[in-house]
């Protein structure tokens, strides 16, 4: 993927939210979908990659919860289409 593959202006990501968003970009095809479209990540496959990511405690929950903010606002925007 190159930068002329996305429409729109570029967006800064903050480093502190980088890990979570490399992670997020690497599970990209783990949703789990319905009959109403996805529904949220496959978190069994979520906490796999994270427990393989040699994180603190403290970090592994930090990182899940920016996960889960991740996720909500993908599916507040899958839910507009």
């Amino acid at each position: 993927m190159t930068p002329d593959d996305v429409a729109g202006d570029p967006v800064e990501i903050w480093p502190e939210h980088l890990e979570a968003f490399e992670l997020f970009v690497a599970l990209r095809s783990q949703w789990r979908v319905g009959m109403a479209g996805a529904t949220g990540l496959d978190y069994g496959v979520m906490f796999h990659k994270m427990d393989r990511m040699g994180l603190t405690p403290e970090r592994y929950e930090e990182l899940e919860e920016q996960m889960r903010v991740l996720e909500h606002a993908a599916l507040d925007e899958m839910s507009k289409k």
